[in-house]
């Protein structure tokens, strides 16, 4: 926990700065959420198809990226939104566009009780 999850048009790789982004989010879940930097994980997971309305995936003049954040129960309504907003304000930041407009969003979910982890060597 966290668990921090980006999906996103193919598209956009090229231009966008994976490594520093996770490493701001991660900064930005520690100081906001009070989660441990330890325990921030995040994975990219870029998809290679992007349907958007009545569009032609093949134009690709639309893009998305889209940022889960599970957390542990017990964060404020407000807690969440500051770090939704912030994931939302660091996208931009390392986001370098090809012409293509980009649906940007993010949300912060509770994990379920049921929630368990191990880490170990393998």
């Amino acid at each position: 926990m966290p668990q921090i999850t980006v999906d996103h048009s193919h598209s956009v790789t090229a231009g966008f700065d994976r490594e520093g982004f996770a490493r701001d989010l991660h900064a930005a879940t520690v100081e906001i959420a009070a989660a441990r930097p330890e325990a921030c994980k995040t994975q990219f997971r870029p998809a290679d198809l992007t349907a958007y309305g009545y569009e032609d995936p093949k134009e690709r003049r639309h893009a998305v990226v889209h940022v889960t954040i599970g957390l542990l129960a017990g964060r404020t309504d407000d807690t969440k939104a500051r770090l939704t907003e912030t994931a939302l304000e660091l996208l931009k930041k390392h986001l370098k566009g090809d012409g293509a407009v980009v649906h940007a969003s993010a949300e912060v979910r509770d994990l379920d009780a049921s929630y368990r982890k191990f880490e170990g060597e393998l």
